[in-house]
């Protein structure tokens, strides 16, 4: 026997008693640390000034690409720092891709584990590039390689959890994904509080920030890869009857091979909608803060005047508001990944999406109206609704997949479905950033630059509108059959339910610890405590709106 055969997925099947409430927060304690990816501007103006301290040094304006990536002697634009957010999820959604169907095989504790390595791995290469002053080296360690540890800690759960939850997939998976929206809640605040305690005369700090996170990290994220644990086949919720096969003609009892999605409508049709629903919830998440403040400059704090008109005093305050209201976005986008997922489970996945199209093609429409007649309730009402369906919409997918490709595979297939957020990932900021600089190239004030935006995102949505509606049961044909399917489990390494029932003593030590209620309690709150933690400092910062 291997001295790494723990990691093996035959080596993670429960035996008979395990409590199924453990498995969720072993998910949360990988996603709530690989989610600080959306946190990673934290460090941008630090880093714009890693080698000035005080300002930054700019580099000669005759220097080229090329030369600025590998200087030493002057500091990173931040637009130069920002394409780590392109990296992330462009290699998130190609390693889901690529890895998804090793990772039905291998199991989610090794999944989660190589998930572990590469991202704080990642962290520690980054820490080097701020270091020797080499951007080259974070783009390929947070970017590349840390943007694969995103993709495999991702769907590592989403698989596991929907078998371990029949009776309640999305909020099995809402759940887990609320995590990912949760890391920058917790991250962002833990990074700017290192940053402080690090930051010399010679340094600003972020060198040794990164590494703390990557221990601290490390240490979450190899405690919840090693507490997962997958169903044996077979195994259902005591008291749970599964409903019958003719009861929802969009849930099937059947199984599509991952290899062969590519050729099935209903996966693009998929595919297109996640794509449409994530572009337009980049393009409000991604200018946030610009567009709060361009579109209501001084009214935010009583004075009526453009962003252009107000003084330094002035322009903090009104920064101070919209970082505010960037956490309250964030705090959304939390919560809906877990309500709207939930939710799925009682209106149907296709129901579920039908909301978040139609309902954001309003909301879109509406922000404009808003902003120029200076209603920043219904202003923020509507941006803070359209990020909790932005999350929703991650995290009912895996449900909707499961309910028309089967369980079997949906690891696999949700992370083809993934690359539809890489290719978001870029053509959503690209798409919104252009479009504003185009507006006011062409003398159109601020404060009306992000109307034709919006009514880009609405058509967006309608498209997507369009495309759910399409959506219909898979034909047999696309289904594996009984060999196949016999096959495959085989290549998974699945044991039936009544193939546990001999579990050597040593599990049945470790099922008893794990049936204990101090136990689960304990799983719980390891991961609750640091959530609750990154959530009340994000309403401290977002109650500046209200004062």
């Amino acid at each position: 026997m291997s001295v790494l055969s723990f990691l093996d997925k035959e080596h993670t099947i429960a035996g008979p008693g395990f409590n199924r409430w453990l498995v969720p927060p072993a998910a949360l304690a990988i996603h709530l640390c690989i989610g600080m990816a959306y946190g990673f501007s934290v460090f941008w103006l630090p880093l714009s000034k890693a080698l000035g301290i005080s300002e930054s040094l700019a580099c000669p304006a005759d220097m080229g690409f090329m030369a600025q990536v590998f200087a030493t002697s002057c500091d990173w634009k931040i637009s130069m720092l920002g394409w780590m957010y392109t990296l992330f999820f462009v290699f998130l959604g190609l390693a889901a891709w690529l890895f998804g169907g090793w990772l039905e095989h291998a199991g989610p504790r090794k999944a989660g584990l190589v998930s572990a390595l590469c991202w704080c791995g990642g962290l520690v290469i980054s820490a080097l590039g701020v270091y020797t002053h080499q951007i080259w080296l974070m783009w390929l360690g947070s970017g590349v390689i840390g943007g694969i540890g995103l993709g495999l800690g991702y769907i590592s759960p989403v698989s596991t959890l929907i078998k371990w939850f029949p009776d309640r997939r999305g909020m099995a998976t809402g759940m887990a994904i609320m995590g990912f929206g949760g890391g920058a809640v917790i991250g962002a605040p833990l990074a700017d509080k290192l940053m402080k305690h690090f930051a010399t005369a010679n340094s600003v700090g972020v060198w040794e920030t990164f590494l703390a996170l990557a221990a601290i990290y490390f240490v979450f994220m190899v405690a919840g890869a090693m507490t997962y644990r997958v169903p044996a086949t077979g195994w259902k919720p005591e008291g749970w009857t599964p409903p019958a096969p003719n009861a929802n003609t969009m849930i099937t009892t059947r199984h599509v091979h991952a290899s062969r999605v590519w050729g099935i409508p209903q996966f693009w049709l998929i595919w297109g909608v996640l794509f449409l629903n994530v572009s337009a919830g980049i393009g409000i998440l991604g200018m946030a803060s610009p567009l709060l403040q361009e579109v209501f400059g001084g009214r935010l704090i009583g004075v009526d005047l453009g962003i252009n008109d107000l003084d330094a005093a002035q322009k903090s305050q009104i920064a101070a508001i919209a970082a505010g209201f960037t956490g309250l976005l964030s705090l959304f986008n939390i919560v809906g990944r877990f309500g709207w997922a939930s939710c799925s489970d009682y209106i149907g996945r296709k129901a579920t999406y039908f909301i978040f199209l139609i309902l954001g093609a309003i909301l879109y429409v509406t922000i404009p109206s808003a902003g120029h007649a200076g209603q920043l309730a219904l202003f923020v009402a509507c941006t803070c609704i359209i990020l909790s369906m932005y999350g929703g919409g991650f995290a009912t997918v895996p449900a909707y997949l499961a309910d028309l490709f089967g369980t079997q595979m949906v690891g696999a297939i949700h992370g083809r479905l993934l690359t539809a957020w890489a290719v978001a990932g870029v053509v959503g900021p690209l798409l919104i950033n252009y479009i504003r600089e185009y507006q006011i190239a062409n003398g159109v004030p601020k404060a009306q630059a992000y109307d034709v935006t919006m009514y880009v995102l609405t058509g967006l949505v309608v498209i997507g509108i369009g495309l759910n509606a399409m959506i219909r049961p898979l034909d047999n044909r696309h289904f594996m059959t009984d060999d196949e399917l016999a096959a495959e489990k085989k290549l998974a390494r699945e044991k039936e339910v009544t193939a546990t029932s001999g579990v050597r003593a040593a599990g049945r030590s470790a099922v008893a610890a794990a049936n204990k209620p101090a136990v689960t309690a304990f799983a719980w709150m390891a991961v609750g405590i640091p959530l609750m933690f990154g959530i009340w400092v994000t309403l401290q910062k977002a109650s500046a709106m209200f004062n």
